[in-house]
């Protein structure tokens, strides 16, 4: 029996445990203990519940109601996914952090329990449900996991080694961020420091593994101490060697499932630096109440995000590599489209951009799933081709691709819209906004300091003014061989503009404007830029944006009387760069293909 047709029984087997536990409202929010954005199977309950496939998205399951949250990224597909299976989609606003918790609000009664398993529950997300719920009387039950009771053949813990980000690569050593994070401890009165986030745990110490899908992360917990740190991790996942270079910098190893015990077993005096959106319910409830807390962003978040020159360096040459990829992948799609014996599909596409890209130095994997949608697909921002469910790429319309890779040296992450056939006026007139919007905020100068939502209306302006929009954020952080999602800096105005999301020099953004007309088609055009230096003035410091991504924006979509003259200038300009750039890297057809793709308009 298919996945599929097994939810309702799933959903019923849940029920059953729910009854068992006087719970009448469960929760399963895609988490795991790590808070992360993307899930090893062991923690997937979320969508082996519901059978809903995208990254974001909460469920909640009642006696007699099941419902799903997620974003407008995936509302079309969770309508697709969760179609026979009993479970409601719930669109969910934007800029609306718990929706569902308003509705268990609004449709529980007092004395009734709300149960969530607190070891994937933020401290900050359990403190708003808390305050939210126990003043109408209903109970929070988060100390149990249904999912242990009904999930019979959940996958068991990943077991992929764990190595070295080494030199060249990692520029600075795993002593110097150690010891500039116990420099930021005590600027914070901390002596000790509870990391959880894996990004923050690959980054700090120079170490990287394949526990989770397109992301080179480990499973671990770290505590950071006055003198050691203590990296929790599963026996056998760290090579003895490794071991004995981390020993040699201060950090012990110890069992994945101590890190409870090691935060219980901190003394009354001590003082520990926590992250509230960071740390679990759990872990937190596993410290003595005597230890006095600084709550505080984790100061390896800012650290990560501002690259050195050294990791810029590199990501430029991963950029050359990915674009030399781009450029055999588009040529080979060119030829393959206008050849009538061959059969195109977006499941082709994702094939041969992934072996692209790994013919190219330095390439480990894909940064995500790959993106191909052709005409209405297109339009869903977060459609996924299967084998089930896919198109056929021929005829007339327009083909979004939004794709990247994971290299030694640097993340990418690129969207490029091409035509199939030729474009009618109505879509070259909607690509010409939007690339309107990208190179209003790539050509951008701010202050430094600015609160990167800030920026969101730059690149919005030009759709806006013909009555456009979009329901997803400009941009997000991206990171070093690290995640494609990256804090702190969101360009959204969907996003709070808090203090931390400050722009400083050495951040990577993606600038990604976009356009979707439901049931036709979409366009999306994402370059990455890094935060530059442009001047300081009697005004302050500026910042401008240098452009990483390097790949022929088609202007075969291109409406040309739409766009003013530095408009052109900016994109010819671009197109000259990336051109110099990637011609020593590319021969033959991928070489023909990018000098016509970069000819000036």
């Amino acid at each position: 029996m298919s996945d599929s047709k097994m939810i309702p029984a799933r959903l019923a087997q849940l029920r059953l445990a729910m009854q068992r536990h006087g719970i009448d409202a469960w929760i399963v929010p895609s988490a795991d203990p790590h808070l992360s954005e993307y899930l090893p199977e062991h923690w997937q309950g979320r969508q082996w519940l519901s059978g809903f496939t995208g990254s974001a998205g909460t469920l909640v399951v009642t006696a007699d109601w099941a419902g799903l949250w997620t974003d407008s990224r995936y509302w079309k597909q969770a309508e697709t996914e969760l179609e026979g299976s009993g479970i409601a989609v719930m669109r969910m606003p934007a800029g609306v952090a718990l929706p569902h918790v308003e509705w268990l609000a609004d449709n529980l009664r007092s004395r009734q329990t709300v149960g969530i398993d607190g070891a994937v529950l933020s401290l900050f997300a359990a403190r708003l449900m808390t305050q939210r719920l126990t003043g109408l009387g209903i109970l929070l039950n988060t100390n149990t996991d249904l999912l242990l009771e009904v999930w019979h053949d959940r996958p068991p813990l990943p077991t992929a080694p764990v190595y070295e980000h080494a030199a060249p690569y990692a520029g600075l050593s795993r002593r110097d961020k150690l010891a500039a994070l116990r420099d930021a401890m005590r600027a914070d009165g901390a002596d000790w420091h509870l990391l959880s986030t894996l990004d923050d745990i690959a980054y700090l110490f120079n170490l990287r593994g394949s526990d989770v899908n397109f992301n080179p992360f480990f499973i671990a917990h770290a505590l950071i101490g006055p003198r050691r740190s203590t990296l929790f991790v599963a026996e056998g996942k760290v090579p003895t060697s490794l071991r004995e270079a981390l020993a040699a910098d201060g950090v012990d190893l110890a069992p994945y499932g101590q890190a409870a015990q090691a935060l219980a077993a901190l003394q009354p005096e001590a003082v520990l630096l926590a992250d509230p959106r960071r740390i679990t319910l759990a872990l937190w409830q596993a410290k003595h109440d005597g230890v006095r807390v600084v709550e505080a962003a984790n100061p390896t978040i800012l650290a990560k995000a501002k690259k050195s020159e050294s990791d810029v360096a590199h990501i430029r040459a991963a950029m050359a590599e990915d674009g030399a990829a781009l450029c055999e992948f588009f040529a080979w799609l060119e030829h393959a489209l206008a050849d009538p014996a061959q059969r195109v599909t977006e499941l082709t596409v994702e094939e041969r951009i992934t072996a692209a890209r790994a013919r190219r130095h330095g390439f480990v994997c894909p940064s995500f799933d790959t993106i191909a949608g052709f005409n209405a697909n297109g339009a869903m921002p977060h459609y996924r081709a299967t084998k089930a469910v896919h198109a056929t790429i021929a005829g007339q319309g327009l083909l979004l691709i939004d794709s990247g890779g994971q290299y030694y040296g640097g993340t990418t992450d690129i969207t490029r819209v091409v035509p199939v056939g030729e474009p009618t006026a109505e879509q070259r007139r909607d690509f010409t906004l939007v690339l309107k919007g990208l190179i209003a905020l790539s050509s951008a100068r701010f202050p430094r300091g600015i609160r990167a939502a800030m920026l969101d209306a730059i690149a919005r302006t030009p759709l806006w003014v013909e009555g456009l929009d979009y329901g997803h954020g400009t941009g997000h952080g991206v990171g070093y061989f690290l995640g494609v999602h990256e804090g702190p800096q969101s360009i959204s105005y969907y996003a709070a503009a808090e203090p931390q999301t400050a722009m400083e020099s050495g951040m990577i953004t993606s600038v990604e404007p976009s356009l979707y007309r439901e049931g036709k088609w979409g366009i999306r055009i994402e370059n990455l830029v890094v935060n530059r230096p442009a001047e300081t003035t009697a005004f302050g410091e500026f910042l401008h944006f240098e452009t990483l991504t390097l790949c022929p924006i088609d202007t075969r979509c291109v409406d040309a009387a739409l766009l003013r003259p530095d408009e052109i200038g900016w994109l010819n300009g671009y197109h000259a760069i990336v051109r110099e750039r990637l011609l020593p890297l590319v021969d033959g057809a991928a070489r023909e293909w990018l000098l016509v793709r970069t000819e000036p308009i």
